[in-house]
């Protein structure tokens, strides 16, 4: 997949030759179907040998008024076909609609593969927007509420359901708008405006088959210690059996075996076990250094037999937090971070291919980035899989946006209690990755903080406080941007999209003095009794950074064709981006490296993120254009980004 560039730094060259060789040991093998989209494995980190991807033709047809069940769609046939995982929304699904779809149906017919004796399907869904049921032969088997993260049915509970058996899956996936719900970036309006985008609804991620036996290793929770050398493992069971061993193998990928721990399987639901890796076997997973272990987790039973074998794999890295600092394995790295709002112009939310994931980060890196924020959606599994392969550094993120305008000022942001539910599945899913060194369960609430409580201040201290609990090895920022409601949250941060590098050095610089910037609107008295304008409590001195700033506004083709039209008197702005669009490439680079250096030069600044990664529709302010083609000198904004920071020079 490293696509050869003569220009690429020799560093780069071979990280990305590295990240191939690991994918080639830790990547399991893709599913006996490949003549579908997405054959991958959309589960690396939790996979086992018996599984079959679902992807591909589905009946579907689209069920404007939801009246479909009364309507009879769960017992008669669909009136059309869509390609699985690709949302209705999209050219790539073969249906293409970008109407507001009330609600969606599918059906296919599958065979349990013959050979699955003693196994149970698992029928699994990696992400269905936004309220899922799943009926098998009629029956229901599932129902699950949130856009973004993956949900199961067991299909060995429908009567006839075994090895070799047929089984017809229906799925409804109900999407209604004009009430709050996580949708990211999805748009409220009938066409994409501003930083929203078009709509995805139902199926959008992978669907596969899983054989399972009934002693089952249910998940995988690993917390690495650096400081110990070792990973703490806690290992969810299906049942506790008499007799019972929970065995862990580490070794190098493709390679020696490092490590091996064993532990009683018998006396708790949940085993737990400390896996010590030896001094000289010893590899520290960080930024552009993806040293990882090969990970064999196995049930064994009192005869020493194989009930159930998961493979997996880890890194071994911190993350600390010290006054202003914010460290990765004991060191001041300075987080070069770009936001990745992760759509594509055929399928957007969906990766198109697995290779377009390796497109985005490699670009990235070579762009002289070392991170990004995955910005308003849960990324899939395997995004996290090649950042983890790369060295790439991840925040994890919810796409929280859908909640504004339904309440009067001071209460005008309804979040449900389902964001909590929503977002600890997140969590629960991703934590095992050494990519993501933090969480940020919410962006840009906007809402000033007053003398009552509302639903806002409620779910975010919900949503911060299940996420320490889940997690409790790294820092978590409670909102990106705007409204921080946690007091004494592990970071502090704003967003600025003020393009003059000289009002953006003086924006910032009240950090050296212990007042940063921070998003605000202010408001009277008149509007807002017992409220001073604030979004935020006040900075206490936490690690700081600008989360979002840049957004520079340049497509050479579009800045041609808005000439012309001026000189017509036409000033009609065909795209969008902050501030006024520039006039030129160079203007550009101009722009990015006085923006860039102003938080570079900062001390006590630890990171920042620049949006974006890509143009995406109307917004045309990537590195890259939407089709991924480079419509500006990579190696430019590199040679920016590779200046040492001056967070990095303190000691």
């Amino acid at each position: 997949m490293n696509a050869q560039n003569p220009d690429l730094p020799e560093h780069l060259s071979s990280l990305f030759s590295r990240a191939d060789e690991l994918a080639a040991q830790l990547d399991p093998p893709l599913s006996a179907v490949t003549d579908v989209p997405r054959p991958e494995h959309p589960r690396p980190q939790l996979h086992r040998p018996a599984w079959l991807t679902l992807n591909g033709p589905w009946a579907f047809e689209i069920d404007q008024g939801d009246s479909g069940r009364e309507r009879g769609l769960l017992e008669r046939r669909l009136d059309s076909e869509i390609l699985v995982p690709f949302a209705p929304e999209t050219a790539a699904s073969g249906i293409g609609n970008r109407d507001y779809l009330e609600a969606v149906w599918y059906r296919r017919t599958v065979t349990v593969p013959a050979d699955w004796e003693g196994l149970r399907p698992i029928l699994h869904f990696e992400a269905v927007d936004h309220d899922a049921t799943v009926w098998a032969d009629g029956v229901e088997v599932a129902r699950h509420r949130g856009g973004f993260t993956p949900f199961s049915a067991d299909l060995s509970v429908v009567d006839g359901v075994g090895p070799g058996a047929e089984v017809e899956i229906t799925v409804r996936a109900r999407d209604p708008h004009g009430v709050p719900q996580a949708r990211g970036k999805q748009s409220h309006d009938f066409t994409p405006t501003a930083a929203n985008y078009h709509r995805t609804t139902g199926i959008w991620q992978s669907v596969w088959l899983e054989g399972v036996p009934a002693d089952e290793i249910r998940s995988l929770r690993i917390l690495p210690s650096l400081a110990g050398r070792s990973f703490a493992l806690d290992v969810p069971l299906a049942r506790t059996t008499a007799g019972t061993r929970l065995e862990v193998v580490a070794s190098v990928p493709g390679g020696a075996e490092a490590a091996r721990a064993q532990v009683r399987a018998d006396l708790d639901l949940a085993p737990h076990l400390e896996l010590a890796i030896p001094e000289d076997a010893v590899r520290v997973w960080g930024p552009g250094a993806p040293e990882l272990y090969a990970l064999s987790v196995r049930l064994l039973g009192a005869d020493g037999a194989v009930l159930d074998e998961v493979r997996s794999y880890a890194g071994l890295r911190s993350t600390s937090l010290r006054d202003h600092e914010f460290r990765i394995n004991g060191e001041k790295v300075f987080q070069r971070l770009v936001l990745d709002q992760g759509y594509w112009e055929e399928s957007f939310m969906t990766s198109p291919t697995d290779g377009a994931i390796t497109t985005d980060i490699r670009l990235a890196l070579e762009a002289g980035f070392n991170g990004a924020r995955l910005h308003q959606k849960v990324f899939e599994q395997r995004m996290l899989f090649w950042a983890d392969l790369h060295g790439y550094l991840t925040w994890g993120e919810f796409g929280d946006w859908g909640v504004s305008g339904f309440g009067p000022t001071g209460d005008n942001q309804q979040p449900t209690a389902a964001f909590v539910g929503q977002w600890v599945e997140a969590v629960k899913r991703d934590l095992n990755h050494p990519s993501i060194i933090g969480w940020c369960p919410l962006n840009e609430t906007h809402q000033v903080i007053h003398d009552r409580i509302t639903q806002l201040d409620v779910v975010t201290q919900a949503m911060y406080d299940a996420t320490k609990l889940a997690d409790p090895t790294r820092p978590v920022l409670d909102t990106s941007g705007y409204s921080h409601r946690v007091r004494g949250a592990d970071v502090y941060d704003s967003h600025s999209y003020e393009q003059d590098p000289e009002r953006f050095r003086v924006e910032q610089s009240g950090l050296a003095d212990g007042e940063p910037f921070a998003n605000r609107r202010d408001l009277g008295p008149d509007e807002m009794p017992f409220a001073d304008g604030a979004f935020s409590l006040p900075y206490a001195g936490q690690p700081y950074f600008v989360s979002e700033y840049g957004g520079i506004w340049w497509n050479r083709k579009e800045a041609e064709e808005a000439e012309e039209a001026a000189r017509a008197g036409n000033n009609a702005a065909e795209s969008w981006g902050y501030g006024e669009r520039i006039r030129s490439e160079e203007e550009l680079y101009t722009r990015f490296e006085g923006l860039t250096r102003v938080l570079l030069e900062d001390p006590l600044m630890f990171a920042y993120c620049y949006t974006q990664m890509t143009d995406v529709f109307q917004e045309k302010n990537g590195i890259v254009d939407f089709e991924r083609g480079r419509k500006l000198d990579l190696a430019r904004l590199r040679s920016v980004q590779e200046k040492t920071a001056a967070y990095e020079r303190e000691a």
